[in-house]
């Protein structure tokens, strides 16, 4: 059915962040509807990949709501572009908290998909959201599994290193900003990166298959402690409750999303189904047909499930 997005804001805490709802040009009528909060990968933004699964959503009936995280896109918050875990999984309550003021949105129909480290970070949310009734992940990561895989000395030295920038802001230096991935595939190569997985990630973020002038491709250099300090899926075996649909590429890479994936539907207590896309690296899960039809056909039949209407479940 045809959707149409709406530009909205909503507040976390005293920081404003600026949405997309995407609505059935229908859901005027009737009864109100299920709805999905998208939580998206670092660095991208609501008109990215958050946007190609809210559409394609919402055009199998659901509300959708995507949106940039605090320090990011059009949201507010200072400094910018700061990416710090705890922060980003409460911008997802607050969606949820918008999504119930809603009349058009049934309150006790409510799913989160989380894709790539938005996977992670839906994982953390639903594990004390429990107004969230069912959760989906496309491509999860676990982003401070993720830093922590470059080993211990490492860890180490990143470690001091945000100490001592720290240090020097308190002091009036300027605030140093890193990037995500190489600005550009030309860049990429000059490096010397072969990498597949890198390249894809700039093939999508850096050229016009995904570039958005609102993902500026840069994370506030502090935030790599509390990204190193972060584990999404720790609370998941106690705490997580809802059932669970884990979508991964078939195509392993350099990115740990299918690790991810089988160790948090392992750990999950309510697993549903795991799911894994042939051929498909994890950057292609963002955009590419058939890939990404085939993850919102598991997708619209997961949440029609288990976000059923009373009566549309007997």
């Amino acid at each position: 059915m045809p959707a149409t997005r709406h530009d909205i804001t909503f507040n976390n805490g005293n920081t404003q962040l600026a949405g997309h709802l995407w609505r059935p040009d229908d859901s005027d009528s009737g009864a109100p509807r299920a709805a999905v909060v998208l939580a998206t990968p670092g660095s991208s933004v609501k008109e990215q990949i958050g946007a190609n699964y809210a559409r394609r959503l919402t055009e199998r009936g659901f509300v959708t709501l995507t949106f940039d995280p605090s320090f990011q896109g059009q949201s507010g918050g200072e400094p910018r572009d700061q990416e710090i875990p705890s922060v980003r999984t409460e911008d997802i309550r607050c969606a949820v908290d918008h999504l119930t003021t809603l009349p058009f949105v049934d309150a006790e129909r409510l799913g989160l998909l989380g894709i790539c480290a938005g996977g992670g970070y839906a994982v953390a949310a639903a594990s004390t959201e429990y107004r969230v009734k069912a959760l989906a992940t496309v491509v999860p990561v676990n982003i401070g599994r993720a830093r922590r895989a470059a080993g211990r000395e490492a860890i180490h030295d990143m470690l001091e290193a945000v100490g001592a920038q720290r240090t020097a802001e308190a002091r009036g230096a300027g605030q140093k900003r890193e990037p995500w991935i190489p600005d550009s595939l030309e860049e990429a190569h000059a490096a010397g990166i072969t990498d597949r997985d890198v390249l894809d990630a700039v093939e999508f973020y850096r050229t016009p298959r995904g570039y958005n002038e609102h993902s500026t491709n840069r994370y506030y250099y502090t935030s790599l402690a509390p990204m190193i300090g972060f584990d999404a899926f720790h609370l998941v075996p106690d705490l997580l409750v809802q059932p669970l649909q884990v979508i991964v590429g078939g195509r392993k890479g350099t990115t740990p999303s299918y690790d991810d994936g089988e160790a948090l539907f392992a750990m999950a207590p309510a697993s549903h189904d795991f799911h894994v896309v042939e051929g498909a690296g994890h950057y292609d899960m963002y955009d590419k047909p058939p890939f990404i039809d085939e993850a919102v056909d598991k997708l619209d039949r997961f949440f029609s499930r288990f976000l059923a209407a009373p009566a549309e479940a007997e």
